[in-house]
């Protein structure tokens, strides 16, 4: 498939809805080289060696028990736009056409940005930690998906041994199943929110709390992930995040406005502003302290909060 291929399904689209979710498929996959997915025997030990390592360490470190995902994948850059397209159809797929006049143009210009969003993150997600929220199955609890062929790239590109740079990355994802297993109502919390703010937009609404509420539980989420990750990798990994933090700064003007639109710095924000809500948590008081935001949904930082952690402690401590 080509690039043509993919600029002839945006133009295509067809259907009731707002997005045509064969045609974003459709049009990503033609516009993303699928990358070398060939592992030796070595390399496949190496993933499970590294999920089963940093579900041990983690443990240790958080004091919870959780289970890693049924569904671990190391994919290539097609199958990740696959699985993703799948979640932002359930997110997104109640969204209907409120009339005939411009139903046709509104869903080939979302269409093809949604096709554009999901080819840029396919050449860029190196793991993924996916609840799988709004899953119609009960069977679908959640998975761990790694792209294969984007770590070896980006290990390549920042001059590391991709074993080390792939065990980082298993481990951050890993922080992620940890706070899944910790709070088990916090699916539920955040679909409840997600849909709230799209049945808005639906409504041509900005729904602005839940989305406060939804942005405060994503900083928590990111934020107690950067302070496992401190404790529990067992590596000195600086190195690491100044490289990556680097190369994300010396991209073109091209991909810097992407990730603005995709609102890939508010993400960046919410990992800052997460630590540092959690490192003065456990500096005033202890880990086991910064584990009681998943003990209840009532637990959670506000937004507030987030900014005032001594609020929070005199809360919730």
């Amino acid at each position: 498939m080509t690039l043509s291929d993919s600029v002839r399904a945006i133009t295509t689209a067809s259907g009731d809805g707002l997005i045509d979710w064969r045609a974003v498929t459709e049009a990503a996959t033609a516009a993303v080289d699928p990358g070398e997915l060939s592992l030796s025997a070595a390399e496949r030990d190496g993933y499970a060696r590294d999920v089963r390592d940093a579900r041990t360490r983690v443990s240790e470190v958080a004091g919870v028990d959780f289970d890693v995902p049924d569904t671990i994948e190391v994919q290539n850059r097609h199958h990740w736009i696959d699985a993703n397209t799948a979640t932002f159809e359930r997110v997104l797929g109640t969204l209907e056409t409120t009339g005939p006049g411009l139903a046709g143009f509104a869903r080939v210009l979302n269409t093809g940005s949604m096709s554009v969003a999901l080819a840029f993150l396919a050449n860029n997600v190196l793991g993924q930690y996916d609840p799988l929220l709004l899953a119609e199955s009960p069977t679908e609890s959640h998975a761990l998906y790694f792209v294969q062929p984007n770590i070896a790239r980006v290990a390549d590109e920042l001059d590391v041994a991709e074993e080390r740079f792939r065990r980082w990355i298993a481990f951050h994802e890993v922080t992620h199943a940890a706070e899944f297993g910790a709070a088990p109502w916090l699916p539920d919390h955040l679909e409840a929110r997600m849909e709230q703010s799209v049945d808005a937009l639906g409504d041509g609404r900005v729904d602005r709390q839940s989305m406060r509420e939804l942005n405060a539980a994503m900083t928590a989420v990111e934020g107690y992930a950067e302070l496992l990750m401190d404790r529990a990798f067992d590596d000195e990994y600086e190195d690491l995040r100044e490289k990556v933090e680097a190369r994300r700064r010396g991209r073109g003007p091209i991909a810097a406005l992407v990730r603005r639109l995709l609102g890939l710095g508010m993400k960046r924000r919410q990992y800052e502003r997460g630590k540092a809500f959690f490192e003065h948590v456990v500096e005033a008081r202890d880990i086991e302290t910064a584990s009681l935001v998943w003990g209840a949904p009532e637990n959670l930082p506000s937004d507030d909060e987030l900014d005032a952690p001594e609020t929070w402690l005199a809360r919730v401590d």
